[in-house]
This record gives C-alpha cells, sequence and structure tokens, in this order.
C-alpha cells in the first residue's frame, strides 16, 4: 500500500508507448474504486485497461493480441488477485511469446498471510522488485492494518475487502505486531 506500485506501472507503460511499443494493461475487475477497467495512481495519473476475474484467461487472448498488434509488454495491477492458475498463464506467455510480463501488487493482507497470487508470484517470478513506503515512524512499512469505519484497526474479516487509505494504513512489522495485539485484544472482549 503507498508505494507507487501503480504510478510505476503507469510510468512502465508510457516508456515503453514513447518508444513506439504497443503494452496491454490489466487491472482487477473487483477493483472499482476509480471506475471499472482504470488503473489510477494516487498521484492522479490513469489508463484504461482490460478487466480481469477468476475466470479470466490470459494466454490466448494476449497471443491473438500479440499477432494482431505486437506487444512489447504486458502489465498487470492489483497481482495478488490473481489465481495460481492465472499466474502460471503469464509465465507461458513470457516463456512460449516471449513477451515480458510486469506484474504489480501488495504480498500479503491485512492479517499478515499472503495472497495466493502473490504467492504464486514470488514462486515463479523471474525478478522481484520491492517498491518502498513507510510507516509514521519512518521505518520500512512491510505490513498492512485494515481499519473499521471510526479508524480502529481491525483484526478479523474476509481477506480481501476493496479499499484506500480510508480503510489501510502501512505499517512497520513492530508497529503492524502492536497494532494487531490491541485489535486482537478487543475483538475478543
Amino acid at each position: 500500500m503507498n508505494a507507487g506500485k501503480s504510478t510505476s506501472l503507469l510510468q512502465s507503460a508510457h516508456n515503453y508507448r514513447e518508444q513506439g511499443m504497443h503494452v496491454a494493461l490489466y487491472t482487477a475487475a473487483i477493483d472499482d474504486r476509480f471506475g471499472k477497467g482504470v488503473i489510477r495512481s494516487r498521484i492522479g495519473l490513469q489508463e484504461p485497461a482490460s478487466l480481469y476475474d477468476a475466470h479470466t484467461r490470459f494466454l490466448k487472448p494476449i497471443r491473438q493480441h500479440h499477432l494482431d498488434t505486437p506487444l512489447a509488454c504486458v502489465l498487470v495491477d492489483e497481482a495478488q488477485f490473481l489465481s495460481r492458475h492465472q499466474v502460471d498463464e503469464l509465465a507461458c506467455v513470457v516463456d512460449e511469446l516471449d513477451i515480458p510480463v510486469l506484474c504489480f501488487g501488495i504480498r500479503t493482507d491485512f492479517q499478515g498471510e499472503l495472497f495466493p497470487g502473490s504467492s504464486r508470484l514470488l514462486a515463479l517470478a523471474d525478478k522481484l522488485a520491492e517498491l518502498k513506503t513507510v510507516c509514521t515512524c519512518g521505518r520500512k512499512a512491510t505490513m498492512t492494518v485494515r481499519l473499521d469505519e471510526s479508524g480502529q484497526v481491525i483484526a478479523a474479516g474476509k481477506q480481501v475487502e476493496i479499499g484506500g487509505n480510508e480503510r489501510y494504513e502501512s505499517k512497520c512489522r513492530r508497529h503492524y505486531r502492536q497494532l494487531m495485539s490491541v485489535a486482537t485484544t478487543h475483538h475478543s472482549s
């Protein structure tokens, strides 16, 4: 959260296009905070993108797109929402079609558990690059807490709940553990 993932993705797309190359952009259908089919950064940059959901297949449509208009790169936002099979398909895009695939997303949920898509990406990725954000204390933030409607940290709930800064905060591990300990105590009371 708040590390500039979408900004970096949009910058990558711009860099390819500036060289006269074509890219394919994808974003999760579940995330409609800025409208369906839009990748938008917190600093206001945005681009239209193809939507994917749990039923989306990537290899065949990308192969066809590549035949019609050669692709230099495929960029995927909110990659934590990919399924294991979809990550495997995107690896086939790289291996069989020789098209780079850049996936941008978060590693873990608000309970510190890997998302299925993130887990598979960690296993298969040729390269991992971590974008840094900071906790309120200034340390590197590697965890995310979820907030309720009154701004209090919560420790339980379903893994996926779409939201932005009003719903999530990035924290260092120390502050994440402290906040989750308090939230767990309040939840069990």
